[in-house]
C-alpha cells in the first residue's frame, strides 16, 4: 500500500509490525461494527478498499450477506489537507514543524503566525488555472473556500484583488472565525472531567454490547463454539 510505501521510506527492514498490520486492525475495526460510510482522507482510501474486500470475500464464502461494504465519505477539496510548510505533504500533528498545522486548541496569535509563515511561492496573483502547480497556494486556497463556503475558482477572484498579505490576513481571521467557538466550547467541556468520564464510560458500554453482539454471530457463521 501506497501509506506502507510512504512511512517505511527506504529501510523496509526497521518498519514496526504496527504499521504493516494496521490496514488489517483499520478493518477489522470498521467491519465489526457494521459501519456504512467512513470519512477518511485521500491516503486512507486503500485501507478502506481492503475492509471492501475482506466484506466481500466473507460474504461470498459463506454465502451470505453479512458483512456491509464500507463506503468512502469525503470532502471533494479538504479530504487531505496539505502542511502549512510544504504543500506536497499532509498536514499532520505529528509533524516536527509546529508551524505546520493548526490545532483546534490554537490562540488566535498563533493561528496568525502559523498563517503569516505558511510557504507560499514568488508567482504574483492568484490564477486559478495554475493551481495545480503551486501546491502551498492551492492549500491555503482550498481552506479558505471549505471555510467561507465559496468555491475555489470565486475565492481566487476575491483574492486576485489583493496581495499576499492581505490574502493571509483575511485568512487568518476566517481559521479564527470558525475556531474560536470549538476552542471555548472545548474548554467549557475539559472544566467537567466527570461529564466527560461518564460519556466515555457510556461510549465504552455501548460499542462493548455492539462488537459482543456481532462477534457471536460471526463465530456462529463461521462455526466456532461459543
Amino acid at each position: 500500500m501506497t501509506q506502507f510505501k510512504d512511512k517505511a521510506g527506504g529501510d523496509k527492514q526497521k518498519v514496526s509490525h504496527g504499521l504493516y498490520s494496521y490496514p488489517v486492525l483499520m478493518a477489522a475495526d470498521i467491519l465489526l461494527y457494521q459501519t456504512k460510510y467512513v470519512p477518511v482522507g485521500d491516503d486512507q482510501k486503500q485501507p478502506l478498499e481492503l475492509a471492501r474486500d475482506v466484506a466481500s470475500a466473507f460474504n461470498n464464502h459463506y454465502k451470505l450477506d453479512y458483512f456491509i461494504a464500507p463506503e468512502i465519505l469525503t470532502l471533494d477539496c479538504t479530504s487531505r489537507i496539505m502542511s502549512l510548510r510544504d504543500g506536497t505533504s499532509k498536514m499532520s500533528k505529528s509533524d516536527p514543524s509546529e508551524y505546520s498545522c493548526i490545532n483546534l486548541d490554537d490562540t488566535d496569535d498563533l493561528i496568525v503566525k502559523k498563517i503569516e509563515k505558511a510557504k507560499t511561492d514568488s508567482i504574483l496573483g492568484f490564477d486559478f488555472a495554475t493551481l495545480e502547480c503551486r501546491p502551498e497556494i492551492s492549500n491555503l486556497i482550498n481552506i479558505y473556500s471549505v471555510l467561507s463556503n465559496l468555491n475555489v475558482e470565486k475565492v481566487c477572484e476575491e483574492v486576485n484583488k489583493h496581495d499576499m498579505k492581505h490574502f493571509k490576513k483575511e485568512l487568518a481571521d476566517l481559521i479564527i472565525s470558525v475556531i474560536s467557538p470549538i476552542h471555548e466550547r472545548m474548554n467549557d467541556l475539559l472544566k467537567d472531567q466527570f461529564h466527560l468520564h461518564e460519556i466515555l464510560k457510556k461510549g465504552t458500554k455501548k460499542a462493548a454490547e455492539i462488537a459482543t453482539h456481532n462477534i457471536k454471530e460471526i463465530k456462529d457463521i463461521i462455526g466456532f463454539a461459543q
